[in-house]
């Protein structure tokens, strides 16, 4: 979806009413010209379940009587505006197929021409649309148009606004083209596939404001001129292909507002001129391979609300001057290589709602003064050798919905304040604590996410477990949990919320057997994930597990399973991966499930099965049937019939 989109019809016709008022106080007929251009364009659309044209027709004056088009005072047509999505006190979502007539190009008095959102125009853009001299505004967005750009578009000089994103055009963007609209304004191409780099004559566009090509193939490097551009206010070139370092011509966006380098293969450093951005507000460029320091004089930028530069390869310290940025909002610098503290001046940012630095090199201890962030809703500290030792007693004086400690060196049992916390997410995983689960997490009842993994915690399941009704991902593999699993899959659901999304409980110590009617347990209904493994469950898999219409992970593996593979798990038709293997089952695996349409991964190793394996059409290797007596057939030897 398209981060700049031009408005739909109804704020397109109010902003367009003004302009053209004076022009469609007509004293004359539509000219014939222009009404046989419209009929030939409709005579294209080969689909209008809506009616959109349904008002266009020979016995009538297109200037009026046919929806969507208006004249100048000489009878000729200025406007055409027939988009999918537009607003008649309620707003109304069609579509038209077809594609777009070259009689378009004789409509020589066009000043806007809107067929955005119809959904199935398709073809490519006839070049005769480039006589269109006079043409503003054009609104091409939102269908399935091929083929490239037209030359012939050199000759709209006159373009302020062009949006033909989200369709499956191609080829290079060429630098004439973009040379000649020197009045354009806006200029929105993501969502195609256009390839080759950014023209160099881009920087010619001396009043353009929004440049969006995100989502596109474009490689090779942002050219130097684009700094040229002082009236630039949006700028969008995530999702392609972009290497190369961020220009120092970059510090002359004086009036740059929002800026997104986002998922392209940039390298280098910031550059010092970065800081001159000092419009700035939102800035992405996360999904990169950028290296080097952030600026010490980033402080500068003192309108800046949002960070997003996680999933790179930055280092040095996080510089202090990062709290004179008294506006941000959200700060995302995760999976770097930061290193030394948390600077205390973060504590300054009293806007501040989401801090994310997890997966750095960042060391303890934390600043207290963190405590005066009473905005703070999201901290992601995770995996920095932080060595806490212990949850911070003060982080129950922010209002948190969200915690993620894991791997930071906290040890022992989960402080009690976290009973009367509003988290809605919680990850404590791999840490060293200890301890019981305690009663008291049934008051947390907002949880829901809870990640425990990897811990030395040792009980069984309280039963105020049952409460977290908002619960949806639980993961508590890895530890000494005990006693019965019945609790967990007994849960009550605020409906329509808290129903299990995925579930985690290998590798710990609990008993069986599972229940039978498991598939059958309200909180189970939307369950994708369901892990089991390591467990000492004992007896035989449920066939009730055949009822989870979306699992599509199911792992039982090394669980003592005996009997066998119920062939009512074929009836889960989103299965892509089932392991059951290192048990004791028998018998045969059913045809059911071998051949679901989707499964990708399975494996019944070390188990007692026999029998031919049945046909299949994914591709499994030998290993995955391996230690089982009986068995034979592709992948394994054929079956040796007496």
């Amino acid at each position: 979806m398209a981060l700049f989109t031009p408005p739909i019809s109804l704020a397109l016709l109010t902003l367009f009413s003004s302009i053209f008022a004076s022009l469609i106080l007509k004293t004359e007929q539509c000219h014939p010209i222009d009404s046989s251009a419209l009929l030939e364009f409709k005579n294209k659309i080969t689909d209008d379940p809506s009616g959109i044209l349904q008002t266009w027709n020979q016995s009538t004056d297109c200037c009026a009587s046919w929806e969507g088009v208006q004249c100048n005072s000489i009878g000729r047509v200025v406007n055409v505006s027939r988009p999918g999505l537009f607003s008649d006190d309620i707003i109304i979502n069609t579509y038209m197929a077809g594609t777009l007539s070259p009689s378009l190009g004789n409509l020589s008095f066009l000043r806007l021409l809107d067929l955005s959102d119809l959904k199935f125009l398709k073809g490519p853009i006839p070049h005769e649309l480039g006589k269109l001299r006079h043409l503003n505004f054009l609104f091409l967005n939102q269908n399935q148009l091929t083929g490239s750009i037209p030359l012939s578009f050199r000759n709209l000089t006159s373009l302020k606004r062009l949006y033909i994103d989200s369709n499956r055009m191609s080829g290079v963007i060429d630098s004439t083209i973009v040379e000649s609209w020197k009045s354009i304004t806006e200029l929105g191409m993501s969502e195609n596939e256009f390839s080759g780099g950014i023209p160099s004559t881009i920087g010619k566009l001396a009043v353009l404001t929004t440049l969006d090509l995100h989502l596109n193939n474009i490689s090779s490097s942002i050219p130097a001129s684009i700094g040229n551009l002082k009236n630039l206010k949006n700028l969008d070139l995530s999702e392609n292909r972009i290497s190369g370092s961020i220009p120092t011509s970059f510090g002359g966006l004086s009036a740059l507002e929002v800026m997104y380098l986002d998922h392209n293969r940039m390298t280098g450093s910031i550059p010092d001129s970065f800081t001159d951005l000092v419009s700035l507000q939102f800035c992405r460029l996360s999904e990169n391979r950028l290296t080097g320091c952030l600026p010490r004089s980033i402080g500068k930028l003192k309108d800046l609300n949002r960070i997003v530069i996680e999933n790179n390869h930055f280092t040095g310290e996080i510089p202090s001057s990062i709290g004179e940025l008294t506006s941000l909002t959200d700060l995302y610098l995760s999976n770097n290589h930061f290193g030394g503290k948390i600077p205390a001046s973060i504590a300054n940012l009293r806007n501040l709602q989401t801090l994310e630095v997890s997966k750095n090199r960042l060391s303890g201890p934390l600043p207290p003064q963190l405590v005066k962030l009473k905005q703070l809703q999201s901290l992601d500290l995770s995996f920095n050798p932080l060595g806490l030792v212990s949850i911070p007693r003060w982080f129950s004086k922010l209002s948190l919905f969200r915690l993620l400690l894991a791997q930071t060196g906290i040890v022992g049992e989960l402080p009690r304040w976290l009973s009367s916390s509003a988290l809605s997410t919680l990850d404590l995983s791999s840490n060293g604590m200890t301890g019981k689960l305690p009663h008291w997490i049934g008051n947390m009842t907002n949880l829901s996410l809870l990640n425990l993994s990897n811990n030395g915690f040792h009980s069984s399941i309280p039963n105020e477990f049952r409460n977290l009704s908002l619960l949806m991902d639980l993961d508590l593999h890895s530890n000494k949990f005990s006693g019965n699993l019945g609790i967990i899959f007994l849960k009550r659901v605020n409906d329509p919320r808290g129903f299990y999304s995925s579930l985690d409980l290998s590798r710990n110590m609990f008993v069986g057997p599972i229940e039978e009617d498991i598939g059958n347990h309200y909180s189970m209904e939307s369950i994708e994930t369901l892990v089991l493994s390591h467990n000492s469950l004992g007896g035989s898999i449920p066939s009730s597990l055949g009822n989870l219409s979306r699992l599509t992970r199911l792992e039982l593996m090394e669980n003592g399973l005996v009997g066998e593979i119920p062939q009512e798990l074929g009836e889960a038709l989103e299965l892509t991966s089932i392991v059951l293997s290192s048990n004791k089952l028998s018998g045969r695996i059913p045809d059911k499930v071998l051949s679901l349409k989707k499964l990708s991964a399975f494996n019944v190793s070390e188990n007692d099965l026999s029998g031919e394996i049945p046909p299949h059409k994914a591709i499994f290797p030998a290993s995955s049937f391996m230690n089982n007596k009986g068995l034979c057939g592709s992948p394994l030897p054929p079956c040796k019939h007496h």
